[in-house]
């Protein structure tokens, strides 16, 4: 009798281990599958085009994969760009919303107005948020921009009195910095724009993805500097471990544009040669189908059609090549 309860008694604690063991294993198996569904990132074009499209400049929200945290790369169109966002369904929220709430900063690359004249104009509805750039952009932000005689002085520098409601974070090159209330961060390289001046790749950080974004850019070749080598060297270790989820690369001009002319830009010729640089680096089947988002197009005459229809040709690398479209969503994973 004794022998009959023990075994009873056996048998249910095994069956009650069994399930308990079951629901851990497919609890871990459910936050495991959840972690890696989230890896990569999302992206919202606010502005694709260079030049003279004041409507439709350089701004890309970028936010890892399930978040809705974001930072935006550049900033020349802002409400716009929201605009066309919530037409095409990249947002159920309003403007408004999206403005202050899921914008949470600005990484901006350089100071020129295509690249930083949503931010300025939107700032006086804005929220408190953090302007990331290096010494070289915050400086003229603060001279030519938010300066009361430009624009009412809404940043945490400058004539006074500064109203503190955009706060300069300095960038120092190749340092990680957190940015402030998202799950990323970000490392800053500087590059050349025409040289002397000079322009900023960016390296986001969520986790274990990355994407790197590069503001206006000449090639190493025709700048005379090894800004483009340096970036490449930095993420040529990402590639090979498949942890790069995407690159934001601007080219400007058709290849008909001649070297002396390209003030500080690339030519589909250019942009194919940066990336060979990098495949020597990282080696060719690391790029294969690797998310290029080609940036800063100036919609000039035909050049649009021109640059496409080049860089597809001269695609050897097998990139996966991706043009932009204005408030439509990206997945780089």
């Amino acid at each position: 009798m004794l022998s009959s309860e023990f075994s009873i008694f056996v048998t249910s604690y095994n069956f009650d281990y069994v399930i308990r063991a079951f629901c851990f294993l497919a609890l871990l198996f459910w936050y495991s599958s959840s972690v890696f569904a989230q890896e990569g990132f999302k992206v919202v074009p606010l502005g694709v085009k260079g030049g003279t499209m004041d409507g439709n400049l350089s701004a890309y929200m970028l936010a890892p994969a399930g978040s809705d945290a974001y930072v935006c790369l550049d900033a020349g169109t802002v409400s716009n760009g929201i605009a066309y966002a919530i037409e095409k369904k990249a947002f159920s929220a309003n403007v408004e919303t999206v403005l202050k709430r899921y914008i949470k900063g600005y990484l901006i690359s350089h100071p020129h107005l295509d690249h930083i004249s949503g931010m300025i104009i939107n700032s006086v509805d804005d929220t408190l948020k953090q302007v990331y750039a290096m010494e070289h952009c915050i400086s003229v932000m603060k001279s030519h921009y938010f300066n009361w005689q430009s624009w009412p002085n809404l940043a945490s520098d400058g004539n006074p009195p500064a109203l503190n409601k955009y706060r300069y974070s300095q960038l120092a090159a190749g340092v990680e910095t957190p940015l402030s209330e998202t799950q990323m961060s970000v490392r800053a390289f500087p590059l050349s724009h025409s040289n002397p001046y000079s322009s900023t790749a960016f390296l986001v950080r969520s986790g274990e993805s990355y994407v790197l974004y590069f503001g206006d850019t000449g090639p190493d070749e025709v700048e005379k500097t090894d800004h483009m080598r340096q970036v490449w060297t930095a993420v040529a270790p990402l590639v090979k471990s498949g942890k790069l989820k995407g690159v934001f690369l601007e080219v400007s001009y058709p290849n008909a544009q001649p070297d002396r002319h390209l003030y500080g830009h690339l030519t589909p010729k250019w942009f194919m040669k940066e990336f060979e640089v990098l495949a020597q680096l990282a080696g060719k089947e690391g790029l294969r189908n690797l998310n290029v988002v080609v940036t800063h197009i100036k919609p000039t005459g035909n050049n649009e059609e021109s640059i496409r229809k080049e860089l597809q040709a001269a695609n050897t690398l097998g990139l996966r090549l991706i043009f932009p479209e204005q408030g439509v969503k990206l997945e780089l994973k």
